[in-house]
């Protein structure tokens, strides 16, 4: 039987992501560092690896670092979804530059979903959705406010750049393939997944 949490089993790694992408609103690496620790504690990582091709116990750990991204491109790790299961996630920053504020992408792999079990397609919807999944990921985003705020964070698979702090400009989206985590004065929303 396949273990979700096994690094070296690539099925693992692959069909795609399961995320909470968090638009941190600065390309302060001050600011990314908070929002990567907060986000890598409130998850409950078991571990930091800088490489998906040797199980935990061949690698050091390295630092959940802004500097371990930027050397690894992404950092990995182990977490217990809220069906008991282990599996495989990881964690990758997207640099905007100068013109916008950075993200971190803190995702499960369908992969390691599909080998733990959890289904997240159910051939009605038109696209991939587990209310598990979203109300996990969501409960990672609002602690990791609570520690470090961001502008943004979206939920579900492959939400990355969906949508931004700027376009939103505060408001809540009244239909919503995805789930937003927006803040308005200083208070995160919830607008989960309705369509």
């Amino acid at each position: 039987m396949t273990s979700p949490a096994a690094f070296r089993d690539q099925t693992n790694w692959s069909g795609g992501y399961y995320e909470l992408a968090i638009e941190v609103g600065s390309s302060d690496d001050a600011q990314i560092q908070a929002v990567l620790s907060a986000l890598w504690s409130a998850a409950d990582v078991h571990g930091c690896f800088g490489q998906r091709d040797h199980e935990p116990e061949e690698q050091d750990l390295v630092p959940c670092t802004v500097g371990s991204l930027a050397e690894f491109g992404h950092l990995h790790g182990q977490v217990r979804l809220p069906t008991g299961q282990l599996v495989v996630c990881g964690c990758v920053a997207i640099r905007g530059g100068d013109e916008s504020s950075d993200w971190l992408d803190f995702y499960v792999p369908g992969g390691a979903l599909d080998n733990a079990g959890l289904a997240y397609w159910d051939g009605r919807r038109p696209f991939f959705r587990s209310d598990v999944m979203d109300d996990w990921l969501a409960g990672i985003g609002k602690e990791t406010f609570t520690r470090a705020a961001f502008s943004l964070g979206v939920v579900g698979f492959e939400v990355s750049g969906c949508s931004d702090a700027a376009t939103l400009a505060g408001q809540m989206p009244q239909e919503r393939g995805i789930g937003y985590l927006l803040p308005v004065d200083g208070t995160l929303h919830y607008g989960a997944a309705n369509t």
